[in-house]
């Protein structure tokens, strides 16, 4: 029903955008890679996809192409919703999410909440044809911080991650890393938890 959405960038979170399209703000779900590689516009074109559910209707947005075609081949698979995607482009590059299911790496997948064996593996099969016909690679800029205990802490807690856990997991990756990017930590932290 929509493809994309181009104008003027209202509102940025780690893991929404508000796109102002001549005086309509429509609020898209992102993942990590496009909030890092949107960071610094003003003037987007988010290319969207629109979840239709009994009690919501939700749009995903994304910078690339490829990572609409991945958010779409992942959220095929039975088990895997579109929060369970958007955490999953959100926990590692999608050139590594494509490396590890061409590769049968469920080990790696298990990683990501939300995502236990049986999941893992079902993706692993799913995908793994129609990933390898697609050898797309994604490119994550890097954008500098402000405020960065603070957005990753928003991210987690939008992502469905309780205030405490959230708060313990950022703090220890921070105190690893104290440069870290938002990106960065919000990954991190995610593996923590």
């Amino acid at each position: 029903m929509y493809d994309y959405f181009k104008g003027q960038l209202t509102t940025l979170t780690p893991t929404s955008a508000t796109v102002d399209c001549n005086g309509v703000g429509y609020l898209l779900h992102i993942s990590l890679t496009t909030f890092a590689a949107i960071k610094e516009l003003k003037q987007v074109k988010l290319l969207a996809h629109l979840i239709v559910r009994e009690d919501a209707q939700e749009l995903y947005g994304f910078f690339t192409e490829e990572e609409r075609q991945l958010f779409r081949q992942l959220i095929s698979v039975s088990g895997v919703g579109a929060s369970t995607g958007r955490i999953i482009l959100s926990s590692m590059p999608a050139d590594e999410l494509r490396s590890i299911i061409a590769s049968g790496n469920s080990a790696a997948l298990q990683k990501v909440k939300g995502i236990g064996a049986k999941t893992a593996q079902r993706i692993i099969i799913d995908l793994k044809d129609k990933v390898l016909k697609s050898g797309s690679d994604f490119v994550i800029s890097s954008a500098p911080h402000n405020t960065i205990r603070s957005e990753a802490l928003s991210a987690l807690l939008i992502l469905g991650f309780g205030r405490p856990n959230a708060e313990k997991a950022i703090d220890q990756v921070l105190r690893q890393s104290p440069s870290a990017s938002v990106e960065a930590v919000i990954k991190t932290a995610l593996n923590l938890l």
